[in-house]
């Protein structure tokens, strides 16, 4: 088994999910490579020293430019903030690494696509985090639908609802400021919904929708009695029409009150209906259309055998429940293999530029109060 040397750039709550995963990839599916954990960088120093002794970093640094440049470096992980995205991932496709790149892409669609160019140019390999593409009731619900088990997909229904930014003494967040988010619940979770209505119906190719930041200022994170304006959505909703003819809507807000963690999808075809909600994991609820009509309703299945069903078994036997931190163990993972391989893991940079040509459609057609047409080619 070959070492891969992993460099995470960032520290913070996606630094914590990705060393975890790196960790577990290797304890529990034995990956043909195996993920050495180098350098963990940051800009602050004491808080990436204490993350490297917590997960298990061999070395800290706080020049990222100096380690993607490293020799000994062979994977680039990138959980920085989105504003920060292109510039770590232009330099290193240019060192030769391959880079692996937190969601959404970029902080706009034109860096997004400077980091598809540099990859391609550099002929590296890469991968963007949509980790929720391998939770394995999600996987499932692929399967069923390639299977045509539900017939013609006529309908998405897609939401992803939390509340942690509800109150209004919420302090003025990296991800509350454009210049280093790029966009609110739009790029931060909606990006989330709207790959996997990609990775499940297909390509969007119009839209229109809406966008609203209904709490304007909010205290300055460092002095409490300034206030600042917020320059992102709180929420957004937009309906898409898919290339394949179904009809979809996306909703995404940080406002809603009493809901955490809430991404849920509905999909509805010509002979059944599939539902997933993420605060229920293990779980994937199916209609069948021609159950005979005193049995019809929706079935629950518990996505855990683990001889049917996707990486369930490298972990527990039947009906022991994973969770959230698994999605990203599995990304890892595959994309370990992808780079034993030699092959582009998916998704990957071109997912991560069609994804925002669609969140700058939505913004546009928010902006228009019109229908906005998805166009470019990656």
């Amino acid at each position: 088994m070959l070492d891969v040397n992993v460099a995470l750039i960032g520290y913070a709550f996606m630094g914590r999910a990705h060393s975890n995963a790196y960790r577990q990839a290797a304890a529990f599916f034995s990956p043909r490579l195996r993920p050495r954990l180098k350098v963990i960088c940051g800009r602050t120093r004491e808080r990436v020293e204490e993350t490297a002794r917590r997960y298990g970093w061999e070395e800290t640094a706080t020049d990222w430019q100096e380690v993607v440049r490293r020799r000994d470096i062979d994977l680039v992980d990138i959980v920085t903030p989105d504003h920060l995205h292109a510039d770590v991932a232009v330099a290193a496709a240019e060192a030769g690494k391959t880079v692996f790149c937190e969601k959404p892409l970029a902080d706009s669609l034109p860096q997004a696509e400077r980091m598809l160019a540099a990859v391609r140019k550099a002929g590296v390999l890469h991968m963007i985090c949509h980790n929720y593409r391998r939770a394995p009731a999600v996987m499932l619900a692929r399967r069923i639908i390639e299977r045509g088990e539900i017939g013609r997909i006529l309908h998405f229904r897609g939401v992803y609802l939390q509340d942690w930014i509800a109150d209004p003494a919420f302090p003025l967040v990296w991800r509350l400021r454009k210049d280093m988010a790029g966009a609110g619940a739009l790029g931060d979770i909606a990006s989330h919904v709207l790959d996997l209505a990609r990775f499940l119906v297909g390509e969007i190719v119009e839209v229109t929708g809406a966008l609203e930041t209904f709490v304007k200022e909010r205290p300055l994170p460092d002095d409490p009695s300034r206030k600042a304006p917020v320059t992102v959505d709180d929420a957004t909703a937009a309906i898409v029409r898919f290339e394949n003819g179904a009809l979809g809507t996306i909703e995404a807000t940080r406002m809603a009150l009493g809901r955490k963690n809430f991404n849920r999808f509905e999909i509805n075809g010509t002979r059944g209906s599939l539902i997933f909600n993420l605060e229920r994991l293990n779980e994937l609820q199916l209609y069948r259309g021609d159950d005979p009509p005193d049995e019809q309703g929706f079935r629950t299945i518990l996505v855990t055998e683990p001889q049917h069903h996707p990486y369930i078994k490298a972990w527990w036997p039947p009906g022991h429940l994973i969770g959230y931190e698994h999605t990203f163990t599995h990304t890892v993972y595959d994309l370990l293999e992808a780079m034993a391989d030699g092959r582009l893991p998916s998704p990957n940079f071109e997912d991560g530029v069609r994804n925002q040509r669609v969140l700058a459609a939505i913004s546009r057609a928010a902006e228009t109060r019109t229908w906005v047409g998805v166009g470019g080619q990656s």
